[in-house]
C-alpha cells in the first residue's frame, strides 16, 4: 500500500481500408502466409510510397471520436531500427506533425468517472508477423501485415489500477469500432496494446524506472501483466532482489510471468527524419467536417435511443451496444422485422447461445438478418411455433437454409385443428394413466411431462399454449 503504479499506454489499432498504407495490396485479415505481397511493400528499390486517402480519413475519425486536436498540416517520417519482419530497415510513421494531439477518453469503472488523457494519435505502417516454428528450430515471416495500415494511440501515464486501464481499451474498441476505423478485434491482432509500466512511492511525483510490456491483445492476459509487473518491480524496490533498468519485456501466459526482450530504445536510437517521399498533407475543415457529417452513431447515442424511443431494458441495450457486430445485426434484422424487444431476445437468447456453442464471440457471430426476420415473422405469424424457430435458426448458422422455403417442404407448419390436438391428447392420458394419477395427487411437475408427449405425437407442431389450454381442461373433465 506504499506504492501507486503509474502506466500509459500505446494502442495499435489497424485500420478497416480495403489496401495498405502506401501500395494496391489486400489488407485484409486471414490470407495465405505472404499472399498480399508487392515490390512497394516488401521495401524493394526504386518503390515510392504513394499514401491511402482512406487510411487518412480514418485517422481523422478517430480524432474525433478521442476529442482530440487535429493538426493542420500532417508529415510522415522513417523510424529506423533493424528486425527481420521489417523489410526496409525503417518503418514509415509519424513523429514531427502526427495527425492530431491532446485528446481525452472518459471512462468508467468502479471507482466512478474520469479522464485518460491522450498525447497524440499518429498513422504508420504495420510490421510484418515472425511465426516461431519449434519443429525446425526456426522463426519464419510473413509479410502479409507489413505496410497495413494503424493508428498508435499514445496516452499520457494517467492508469494507476488495471481496471481502468479494461476500461480505457474497452471504451476505445466501442469508440473506434462503432465510427468504422477499426474492427478491433483483439483475438486478430487488429487491437494491441503495449503497456508501460513503473512504480513509485505514494505521494511522490517522479516517474520510477520504466519497462514495458509489448504486443498484448487479451485484456485477460493484460490484468495478469500488468499485476505481476507491478508486484515485480515493488519487490526489486523493496528488498533489491534485481536491479530495475528501462526495458522492454513479453508477456508469457502459460506460466504467468513476464520476461525481457531488450533494452527499451530511446527517441534518439530510431534516427527519425521526415520521409523525402511522401508530401506534408494539409487537413482543411472542409475535410474534418466531411468525416465528422460522415461519422454513423455512436454506441452511447445508440443505447440511449434503444432504451429511451425503443424501450428496451439497459441489460439488453448494453448487449447490444457492446459490440459492433451485435448492433449491426440488430439493425440489419429491424429492417425486415419492426419488433425491437422481439429482436433483442432472439439475438440474445438464441442466437448467442449458439454462437457460444460453436465457440464464437459475439463480433464473430454471423448470420444472414433476412432470413433471422424470416423466422421471427413466421413465429409471429403462428405458421411455426418457437421450438420449430430454434431448429431452423441452428439450420441457417450452420447450412444457410431458406427458412420459409424449409418450412413448406417439410411440412413443419403449425398444427392448427384442434380436434386433432384433442384425440391427440386423449390417447396421451389414456398411454400415460398412472402419469395422469400422479398429477392429480398432486405432483404438478408431471403436467410439463403430458404436454411433451402430446407435443412429441404432434411432431412438435402444436402452439404449446394450445396444447397446455385443451389438456388442463381435459384433466378437469375427467375428474368430473
Amino acid at each position: 500500500m506504499n506504492y501507486e503504479t503509474v502506466m500509459g499506454l500505446e494502442v495499435h489499432v489497424e485500420l478497416s481500408t480495403e489496401t495498405k498504407l502506401f501500395c494496391a495490396c489486400c489488407a485484409k485479415f486471414g490470407a495465405e502466409a505472404n499472399e498480399n505481397i508487392c515490390p512497394a511493400c516488401m521495401g524493394m528499390p526504386g518503390m515510392p510510397a504513394v499514401i491511402n486517402k482512406k487510411a487518412v480519413e480514418l485517422g481523422i475519425a478517430a480524432s474525433l471520436v478521442t476529442n482530440s486536436e487535429i493538426t493542420p498540416c500532417m508529415t510522415f517520417d522513417k523510424k529506423n531500427y533493424f528486425y527481420p519482419d521489417l523489410p526496409t530497415g525503417y518503418q514509415i510513421t509519424q513523429w514531427f506533425a502526427p495527425i492530431c494531439k491532446n485528446g481525452w477518453i472518459e471512462i468508467e469503472t468502479s471507482e466512478g468517472k474520469r479522464k485518460i488523457t491522450l498525447k497524440q494519435i499518429h498513422i504508420e505502417e504495420d510490421a510484418g508477423k515472425l511465426v516461431h516454428d519449434n519443429r525446425i528450430g526456426a522463426s519464419l515471416i510473413d509479410f502479409n501485415r507489413t505496410s497495413v495500415p494503424l493508428v498508435e494511440i499514445v496516452s499520457n501515464p494517467d492508469f494507476r489500477t488495471a481496471e481502468e486501464v479494461v476500461a480505457y481499451l474497452e471504451k476505445l474498441r466501442l469508440l473506434l469500432s462503432f465510427a468504422g476505423v477499426s474492427d478491433c478485434k483483439m483475438q486478430e491482432g487488429s487491437m494491441r496494446c503495449d503497456v508501460n509500466i513503473s512504480v513509485r512511492k505514494v505521494g511522490s511525483t517522479a516517474l520510477g524506472t520504466r519497462t514495458e510490456i509489448k504486443n498484448m491483445n487479451s485484456l485477460k492476459a493484460i490484468a495478469a501483466a500488468i499485476t505481476f509487473e507491478s508486484q515485480r518491480h515493488i519487490n526489486a524496490l523493496e528488498t533489491g532482489s534485481e536491479v530495475l533498468v528501462q526495458e522492454t519485456r513479453r508477456w508469457d501466459d502459460n506460466i504467468g510471468e513476464t520476461f525481457s526482450m531488450r533494452e527499451k530504445e530511446a527517441a534518439a536510437d530510431y534516427r527519425y527524419f521526415p520521409d523525402p517521399e511522401i508530401m506534408p498533407i494539409e487537413i482543411g475543415d472542409d475535410w474534418i467536417n466531411d468525416v465528422r457529417n460522415s461519422l454513423p452513431e455512436t454506441s452511447y447515442d445508440k443505447y440511449a435511443r434503444l432504451t429511451q424511443e425503443l424501450g428496451l431494458s439497459e441489460y439488453d441495450s448494453k448487449i447490444i451496444t457492446g459490440s459492433k457486430n451485435l448492433s449491426d445485426i440488430f439493425d440489419g434484422t429491424m429492417k425486415y422485422f419492426d419488433n425491437p424487444k422481439e429482436v433483442v431476445n432472439w439475438i440474445i437468447v438464441e442466437l448467442l447461445s449458439i454462437a457460444k456453442g460453436d465457440n464464437k464471440g459475439e463480433d464473430d457471430v454471423k448470420i444472414d438478418c433476412r432470413k433471422f426476420a424470416e423466422i421471427m415473422e413466421l413465429v409471429d405469424n403462428k405458421t411455426i411455433n418457437r421450438n420449430i424457430a430454434k431448429k431452423l435458426l441452428l439450420l441457417i448458422w450452420e447450412d444457410d437454409i431458406d427458412p420459409v422455403l424449409y418450412v413448406k417442404e417439410n411440412k413443419l407448419g403449425m398444427v392448427s385443428d384442434t380436434r386433432l390436438i384433442e384425440d391427440t391428447i386423449q390417447l396421451v392420458l389414456k398411454e400415460q394413466s398412472n402419469s395422469v394419477e400422479q398429477y392429480k395427487a398432486g405432483n404438478d411437475k408431471l403436467f410439463n411431462f403430458l404436454v411433451g408427449q402430446v407435443m412429441k405425437k404432434l411432431a412438435g407442431k402444436a402452439d404449446p399454449k394450445i396444447v397446455n389450454s385443451l389438456l388442463a381442461d381435459a384433466i378437469k373433465k375427467d375428474d368430473m
